[in-house]
């Protein structure tokens, strides 16, 4: 990666990761000393104009936020704020299922997250725990926004009705998976079935719609009956929302304002003080 492209702003230390559209950097902003990731993308590529669109919309505590955009001549490097302590994802995958208080916790700040997402016109389409980054306080800090739907109005609820499907098939819904066969669907509530899958994750460590030996077909059966399984460790509040949240008719699904409102979300919920405490 060209120094002369950041004018002696940014020291890289490390590569993070390297994918097929993207490589992510963790480096230091030479100025103030803070920790920066600097993902460097083809400025050929649309889905960089994509992500910069919509985080560029977003500034929320548990929003990644984007500080700056630096274009060069056959690339364009997004600067973002650094998530120090991983993914969800790596922290399922060590610790294994989280406890219910602390799976309720993190999942009042991923909706309060896609609820201010979706308040400025911004439909994620590929929530899941690899995409759900942690800071130094381990708190959650949404992210990767390349496959976002976004629209002009963001008073014009649920939005338009989308047509591509998109995103990683376990955590999509299935309205987003039969959009390749002609249907289509509203982003809003194809988040919210992504974050209920999210939640399950959390409250158990593995998939709900991932049986053993299940091909995708099957997934994907088991996704348009609704077939989960519910743990008896669940208390009833969890098992009543996730039945909610996963439900695979999306006009019946819960939306994120009723998720707001629900009895198991809203224990120890205190959206202002939360948004304070995390800035």
């Amino acid at each position: 990666m060209p120094e002369r492209h950041f004018s002696g702003k940014y020291k890289l230390k490390k590569l993070l990761s390297s994918g097929a559209y993207a490589k992510v950097y963790h480096a230091r902003d030479t100025r103030s000393g803070e920790s920066v990731a600097i993902k460097s993308l083809d400025s050929a590529d649309n889905i960089d104009i994509v992500e910069i669109q919509a985080m560029s919309r977003l500034n929320h505590p548990h929003v990644t936020k984007l500080m700056e955009v630096i274009a060069g001549s056959s690339q364009v490097f997004v600067i973002t704020e650094f998530a120090r302590c991983g993914d969800l994802f790596e922290m399922i995958s060590k610790r294994g299922p989280l406890m219910e208080d602390l799976s309720r916790h993190y999942f009042q700040q991923l909706i309060s997250a896609v609820k201010h997402c979706h308040s400025r016109g911004v439909f994620h389409r590929d929530i899941k725990p690899e995409n759900i980054l942690l800071d130094h306080k381990w708190s959650l800090k949404l992210s990767d926004f390349g496959l976002a739907a976004i629209i002009d109005d963001p008073n014009d609820q649920p939005g338009p009705i989308l047509r591509d499907p998109c995103g990683t098939v376990e955590y999509a819904a299935p309205e987003v998976i039969m959009a390749g066969r002609g249907g289509g669907y509203y982003g809003a509530k194809a988040d919210v079935w992504s974050c209920g899958v999210v939640l399950y994750v959390l409250c158990t460590g593995f998939l709900p719609f991932n049986g053993e030996n299940c091909d995708l077909e099957e997934m994907v059966e088991k996704m348009k009956r609704g077939e989960f399984r519910l743990l008896k460790k669940m208390s009833s509040g969890l098992k009543w929302l996730l039945l909610r949240l996963l439900d695979s008719n999306p006009e019946t699904r819960i939306s994120v304002d009723e998720i707001l409102q629900d009895p198991w979300f809203r224990q120890g919920y205190d959206e202002l003080e939360l948004l304070e405490e995390e800035r």
